[in-house]
Formats: C-alpha cells, sequence, structure tokens
C-alpha cells in the first residue's frame, strides 16, 4: 500500500547544462587536435624517431592513427567536461 515516487529524469539537467552541445563542440576540438597533431607528426615536423623502433603489426601510420584517436577521444571528454562545468557554475549563479 505504499506509493512508489515518480520516476524522475535527468534529460532537464541535461539540457540545463547543455551537455549535447558541450559533447558537440568536444568532439569537433578533440578531432581537430588530433588531425593536426597527425599531420604534425606525418610531415615529420617532430623530427626522426631517436635510435631504432619498430612498430609491430599496425606499423608506423598505424600506430600514430590509433593515438591520434586516443587523443581525440581525451581531449573531446576534458573540453566537453570543462564546459559542462561552466555551465553548471552559470546556472548555479543564475540561481542564486
Amino acid at each position: 500500500m505504499s506509493e512508489e515516487p515518480p520516476e524522475t529524469s535527468v534529460a532537464p539537467l541535461l539540457e540545463a547544462l547543455s551537455v549535447r552541445r558541450n559533447a558537440t563542440i568536444g568532439a569537433v576540438a578533440g578531432v581537430v587536435l588530433a588531425v593536426l597533431a597527425y599531420v604534425f607528426r606525418l610531415g615529420r615536423a617532430a623530427g626522426p624517431f631517436a635510435g631504432t623502433r619498430q612498430f609491430p603489426v599496425l606499423g608506423e601510420t598505424g600506430w600514430f592513427l590509433l593515438l591520434s584517436f586516443v587523443l581525440a577521444s581525451a581531449a573531446a571528454l576534458l573540453v566537453a567536461t570543462l564546459l559542462t562545468l561552466v555551465s553548471l557554475v552559470l546556472l548555479l549563479r543564475e540561481e542564486a
């Protein structure tokens, strides 16, 4: 005979914090950074490798593409998190 509490949704919170917009901006920033880093490395602007290194299975290009993906993911997450925190602070200041 106990009443269940109504289900709450996080959708209004996500919308108030502009999470979708922040994730999009983060993804674009991450991809741009990764492409720039890959082009920088591909153009050998960073100079030759010190010593002899081997790149098993994927080869040099494959490993740098994989590292570019990791860089893009990490940068996207960082940018989206920072933008969401800024949105949260602005929302809290507006409420106060």
